[in-house]
């Protein structure tokens, strides 16, 4: 179908052209900008440092909250919460009285832009690190069909080609399945994705990875730096095999602790107990997922339902007061001003300042896995990211204000161009 060069295909309302060549979106998890910037200082990224020179540089904005699948929805759909409905790793159903992860495709209230590729015709890969996005980002793709493979690292080897279009992807790689905390978890993403390249050749692509060296390591330190060396090694193949990339991040990272390097929280559900009853106000903290050994569920965002007949002006107010809580919004303001869906949202919305963190009570957080100081997102102060293109885009030069889940269609113009 790809000499149909000039068939576009629309996904929630935006109209993105048919690929050329390749078109990659890398979500690197919890790229800081500044990790980028000491990398390139340390000579250690000459790829991207070319890239930055003879492609095209931004700086981009994540979605509020600040988290991985909010975001890494938000880069799949082209879209905002409010739209595809995944605003958080976790969420409250009042309905129900449950507290539940928001990684059942049920969740998802739009299709991917894969799944409109797909059924335009495409070929088309994602790969992840961790498994909890695989089952959102392959939803409504068709594996018997030998044009669709998705699965994620950390259960690279049960993939069948059934379920994620590609029997033991580990076995077919050639590495084995790494640990879920490790560098390597991302470098398997990055391997499998050059292999593709060459052998599946995707019109579209996806690679997103895991932040846990960014929780653990500050931009600069070694453990860090290396993480990006690697991964300028594999961008050097993919850039060299032809593919039109677009490099951004979920979100960034920003330490989260005291001098002494204990983390430095707010409790929450403690001050509410305080003041309306025990357990009267409920918080919920949407960063929690099944790994928390590198954050000890502690972000800058939360979210709290209140009590009937509470004075959520009063409570706004108070919490306004605390120092550390830069922002407090009712339901409806936060749901204008973030892009979110109004009935996965408490009554009011908190986000911390940049070296804070939001927990619920001080006793249900196990800090003792937390073996480095406390690195954290989910607020404002991580909300920018890179956005770089390994081509010259004038048009993405000259938009107003970016976000990273502008990535698929920057991908997909530079696709669409003539051979530079």
């Amino acid at each position: 179908m790809n000499h149909m060069s000039k068939l576009t295909v629309v996904a929630n309302r935006r109209t993105y052209p048919w690929p050329n060549v390749p078109a990659i979106a890398i979500c690197l998890d919890g790229c800081e900008p500044a990790y980028l910037d000491e990398a390139i200082k340390a000579g250690l990224m000459p790829t991207l440092a070319r890239i930055r020179k003879t492609g095209t540089e931004r700086t981009a904005l994540s979605v509020i909250p600040s988290f991985t699948n909010p975001n890494n929805l938000s880069i799949a759909t082209g879209r905002p919460p409010s739209i595809h409905g995944i605003c958080g790793n976790y969420l409250y159903e009042p309905a129900t009285g449950k507290e539940v992860m928001m990684n059942d495709p049920r969740f998802l209230r739009a299709p991917t832009v894969f799944k409109a590729f797909y059924d335009a015709g495409a070929k088309v890969a994602v790969v992840t690190a961790k498994d909890k996005l695989r089952a959102l980002l392959g939803h409504g793709l068709k594996f018997d069909e030998g044009r669709a493979i998705c699965f994620s690292s950390e259960k690279s080897d049960t993939t069948t080609k059934a379920e994620h279009g590609i029997d033991n992807a580990s076995a077919w790689l050639g590495r084995p399945v790494p640990e879920v905390y490790s560098a390597e978890l991302s470098e398997f993403v990055f391997a499998a994705g050059v292999k593709l390249l060459k052998e599946f050749r995707p019109d579209v692509m996806y690679l997103t990875t895991t932040d846990y060296v960014q929780h653990k390591y500050a931009p600069g330190v070694p453990q860090a730096n290396a993480f990006y060396e690697m991964f300028d090694k594999y961008l050097t193949e993919l850039d060299a095999l032809g593919a039109a990339i677009i490099v951004t991040a979920d979100h960034g990272m920003k330490p989260k602790h005291k001098a002494d390097g204990s983390p430095d929280v707010i409790y929450v559900q403690d001050l509410l107990d305080q003041w309306l009853g025990k357990d009267a106000a409920r918080v919920i903290l949407p960063i929690t997922d099944p790994y928390v050994v590198h954050h000890g569920a502690l972000g800058s965002f939360a979210t709290a339902y209140l009590p009937e007949g509470t004075d959520k002006e009063e409570i706004i107010e108070r919490l306004k007061a605390i120092d550390g809580i830069d922002v407090v919004l009712s339901r409806p303001e936060a749901c204008v001003r973030f892009e979110l869906p109004d009935d996965r949202i408490g009554d009011i919305v908190l986000v911390s300042s940049e070296n804070k963190t939001l927990g619920t009570s001080e006793h249900r957080h196990d800090l003792a896995a937390l073996n480095e100081p406390l690195r954290s997102h989910g607020g404002l102060t991580e909300q920018e990211v890179p956005f770089i293109a390994n081509r010259t885009l004038p048009e993405l030069l000259s938009a107003g204000t970016l976000r990273n889940f502008d990535a698929f269609y920057y991908a997909l113009v530079a696709a669409a161009q003539p051979a530079q």
